[in-house]
């Protein structure tokens, strides 16, 4: 029975799920975890808004995130649990915390999977022009549902191979990039810094409306320390993970939104309409290029559904484990949350049938309330730390494997950055709706979460 009070460690047992993933396995997730669908195609919007000055929007908000993972890390290496910052929420402030954020981010995972499921059909669609959209969300939906529904080196084995394909074609392309950029591809001549005169053309509005679009295409980090409670070595594998995570975003993410915004005008009607990769490489005259991006960005779509299908259905056997939902969530067949796959699922597809059905009113209301979803999960995860360190300083320093940089101070800043987002998405009117949205939606699982706390205290 969870505790009212802070001080008593939730039960996080997860004995009963196998540690089937191996160490490159949770590499590769980490690394591949980086490079989404949302870095591929949503940062056009960003280039559209901001101008050049994307990177800078992109090194900003990379510099948050890469604080927000080293918490994560240090509690993740003390703490190895399949409910990450759930767990670690629910050990620093009681059962109401780890309800609310771990029911908030099964919410949005699970939408996810419905809107990543969307894209990967709308791309295959395109080539196979006549084919219902619904069938191909539904045969990826059964794919992946199927993949965690066996052993979870299976899942493993899929990330892998997916991440694996992601980082080598960005890889290519940021070498590309470079040698054109340093004017020695063949075929084309540099652009020198033609392309960057402008830097901000659309002023501080542009740079913010820039910095909220690369704010949440960060969104997906957090799945390898969920990962991590099945593997081989969970602090070891969350130690490397969150060790890497300065280079990899520095690489993938701000790397290449400057190799793009030098290739290629900024206010370029390709970089939205095609997205800004597929526009670069046409700027460089590449054969294909286009549907080699598509290839690319629709595996990053599965890879995407893959993880959170995984993500989704762990965070919810956690909470189950802890008390904290249905019993039947909490079944383990074979080493895997069955029913917790499967009721995932399930809530995935039904946000893809709601897009259909209901497209301008219950989906568009599902969509405002997970917008700002990964604020309230990372504002979670930076007070927990505050908690959690002094605790762990004080009872069990052997278990500080991962240590935030220049404890307290970076997290308090990192707690700054956040408000300042918040402020941000209030003042414009597209983001505003997201924020309330997903604080009514907060604030009513504070409110469940507590009370059903209050309820098995009395039992």
């Amino acid at each position: 029975m969870p505790s009212t009070t802070t001080g008593t460690p939730p039960s996080t047992d997860d004995a009963s799920l196998t540690h089937g993933l191996k160490q490159r396995h949770l590499s590769m997730i980490a690394l591949g975890g980086v490079i989404g669908a949302g870095l591929f195609v949503g940062s056009g919007a960003g280039i559209a808004a901001a101008g050049p000055s994307i990177v800078v929007a992109y090194a900003l908000s990379g510099l948050l995130v890469m604080l927000v993972m080293r918490m994560l890390g240090e509690m993740s290496a003390a703490y190895p649990s399949s409910g990450s910052f759930s767990a670690h929420a629910e050990r620093a402030f009681g059962p109401w915390a780890g309800f609310t954020v771990g029911w908030a981010f099964w919410v949005l995972l699970c939408t996810a999977v419905g809107l990543e499921g969307i894209g990967a059909a709308k791309i295959v669609s395109g080539w196979l022009p006549g084919t219902p959209e619904w069938a191909w969300v539904a045969l990826f939906m059964v794919v992946f549902c199927g993949t965690n529904l066996a052993a979870v080196k299976n899942f493993g084995e899929f990330e892998f191979w997916f991440a694996a394909l992601k980082v080598g074609a960005i890889t290519l392309f940021l070498v590309l990039g470079v040698l054109a950029i340093a004017g020695v591809l063949p075929g084309t001549d540099s652009p020198g810094a033609s392309h960057l005169t402008d830097f901000m053309p659309n002023g501080g509005e542009g740079l913010v409306i820039g910095l909220l679009a690369s704010v949440f295409a960060y969104g997906g980090l957090e799945t390898v320390t969920i990962a991590a409670a099945e593997s081989e070595n969970p602090v070891q594998g969350v130690a490397s993970a969150v060790r890497t995570a300065m280079w990899r975003i520095a690489l993938f993410y701000i790397g290449s939104m400057a190799v793009i915004v030098t290739l290629v005008p900024w206010d370029s009607e390709e970089v939205v309409e095609k997205g800004p990769y597929v526009a670069a490489l046409d700027e460089l005259g590449i054969p294909g290029a286009g549907q080699l991006m598509n290839v690319v960005v629709l595996v990053a779509l599965l890879s995407a559904m893959n993880a959170n299908v995984y993500g989704a259905s762990r965070i919810g056997y956690s909470l189950v484990q802890r008390g904290q939902g249905p019993k039947v969530l909490g079944r383990v067949s074979g080493g895997v949350p069955r029913i917790a796959v499967l009721a995932s699922s399930v809530f995935g597809f039904l946000c893809v049938l709601l897009s259909y059905w209901r497209p301008n009113d219950v989906f568009a209301w599902l969509l405002n309330m997970i917008g700002a979803v990964i604020l309230v999960v990372w504002i979670f995860i930076a007070v927990s730390q505050l908690r959690l360190r002094r605790r762990l300083e004080r009872e069990a320093p052997e278990k500080l494997a991962v240590r935030m940089w220049a404890f307290p101070w970076l997290t308090w800043v990192a707690l700054a950055g956040m408000a300042t987002v918040f402020v941000l998405m209030a003042r414009e009117a597209d983001t505003r709706v997201q924020l309330y949205s997903t604080g009514a939606m907060t604030l009513v699982l504070a409110a469940v979460g507590y009370g059903w706390q209050k309820a098995r205290s009395r039992q």
